[in-house]
């Protein structure tokens, strides 16, 4: 029987949606006959994680995503993928089957001409910004917005042909074709750097040969290639996680052969990302890499900006911040992490903390017990019931944070973060609580909902 759970859990991953569908079926059927158990759930939360819709280090798809939680006890978990909104209502209904709170969201660089001169939390590049949008109720979007996505997946396409064209270049005779090679390493077509590498890795050993093959010439090749000792790069593909995360650094990011300095009309405006977001009723999400650049050293400034632009809220990746091996950067960037929580405490926003899951080693989720984590545990966990009591108030009757009933009875920031959080915490997750929701009077004002959902 273990085999047969293992079997279709690997199943979860498939490309096809079908065969997830009906993996996730059978589990909760072995489920309900005491063939699987879960963990109770606990007070932890990982509102970021990527699918394989974008890239997943585990390649765990949004049904994957949502039976980890459940299995593992995860009481709260929010997908995030670059670029596409293809897992939305895939990760959330699967949330819902198996009883987690869950949310989804959005992510992709923008630029920002009031910090054109700025590093901010996209490195060596002034001006470029990794920015979110966290709340989506369903995958869909309106006529009006559709250009907005269909822009953000067409540029992310582009910057991927520019890159293989210089890579192919420098690794000649090795070399990817992006239709045959890459896309097939994607369910949707949504290829990201991560893609690239893992395609360059395989057309290198199909070119020269593997661990089964002549691996002093695979070996010799990348050495030459990556500018690294042939001793250290045979050590590296015995790890082919580090090997291609070093791969990716040498040849794709700044510095590399591969790597293109963005212009400032690379990317969107944070004005049109955010009409995309809105339009979903969804909420624009400011991002916090480590408080180091001249742009996060500006903090205040920064969200001060981009609250005046929509955003409500603020994403943190913690285990960045304090997971570190050097004494005295961790004892600075515990103290930017902290100071940073007081200010979004100060500005109205609710935190979505997270670990990415779209790097090898990442995390399945933060350490919620780290000492460390002490003084802002109770932040996270507000954020991520916030998160979710906006994404079951859409999504059960359309009166999530941005709908007109929003504005009507919490016209401020600070009302809505309450309302919304506090029926995070009261409205169960799955089919029970959205239909609880479902039967209120949508005229009803913020008490009576609240008084509702506690009995």
């Amino acid at each position: 029987m273990p085999d047969d759970i293992t079997q279709l859990e690997s199943q979860l991953n498939d490309f096809d949606p079908a065969v997830r569908a009906t993996a996730l079926a059978a589990l909760l059927e072995a489920e309900r006959r005491g063939e699987v158990t879960p963990a109770p759930p606990a007070d932890v939360a990982n509102m970021h994680c990527h699918t394989f819709f974008s890239f997943n280090a585990y390649g765990y798809s949004p049904s994957g995503l949502a039976w980890l939680a459940h299995k593992n006890g995860y009481r709260l978990l929010g997908m995030v993928d670059f670029d596409v909104l293809d897992a939305v209502d895939e990760f959330l209904d699967a949330c819902e089957l198996v009883g987690v709170r869950g949310s989804a969201g959005i992510e992709t660089r923008v630029f920002i001409p009031e910090f054109a001169t700025r590093e901010i939390n996209s490195p060596g590049e002034p001006g470029i910004y990794y920015h979110m949008g966290i709340g989506f109720a369903g995958g869909w979007v309106s006529p009006a917005a559709a250009g907005i996505l269909h822009d953000l997946r067409t540029r992310a396409r582009q910057r991927n042909l520019e890159i293989v064209r210089r890579v192919n270049a420098w690794l000649d005779p090795v070399a990817v074709d992006y239709e045959q090679d890459v896309l097939p390493l994607t369910p949707a077509g949504n290829a990201t750097e991560r893609h690239l590498v893992l395609a360059y890795a395989r057309a290198a050993e199909r070119e020269l040969g593997g661990t089964e093959g002549n691996s002093e010439e695979l070996a010799a090749f990348w050495a030459g290639k990556l500018g690294l000792d042939a001793a250290q790069v045979t050590a590296l593909l015995a790890e082919p996680a580090r090997f291609q995360n070093t791969a990716r650094a040498k040849l794709m990011k700044r510095g590399g052969v591969g790597y293109v300095q963005p212009s400032h009309d690379a990317f969107p405006r944070v004005e049109d990302f955010h009409r995309l977001i809105t339009a979903c009723g969804a909420l624009p999400c400011a991002a916090w890499l480590d408080g180091v650049s001249a742009g996060e050293q500006a903090m205040e400034e920064l969200l001060g900006l981009l609250i005046d632009q929509g955003v409500v809220a603020l994403n943190i990746i913690p285990d960045r911040n304090w997971n570190l091996a050097d004494p005295e950067e961790r004892r600075r960037k515990v103290q930017h992490l902290y100071d940073v929580v007081r200010l979004a405490g100060a500005l109205d926003l609710p935190l979505n903390v997270g670990t990415e899951m779209n790097s090898p080693g990442n995390k399945l989720m933060d350490d919620f017990d780290a000492g460390e984590l002490a003084p802002v545990r109770q932040a996270f966990l507000d954020g991520a019931h916030f998160i979710y009591g906006h994404t079951a108030m859409q999504r059960a009757n359309g009166l999530g944070y941005q709908s007109a009933w929003a504005q009507t009875h919490l016209p401020s920031r600070g009302q809505r973060n309450d309302f919304y959080t506090q029926i995070g915490y009261l409205v169960p997750p799955g089919p029970a609580g959205i239909a609880m929701l479902r039967e209120l009077d949508h005229n009803a004002d913020p008490e009576e909902f609240r008084r509702r959902v506690e009995k």
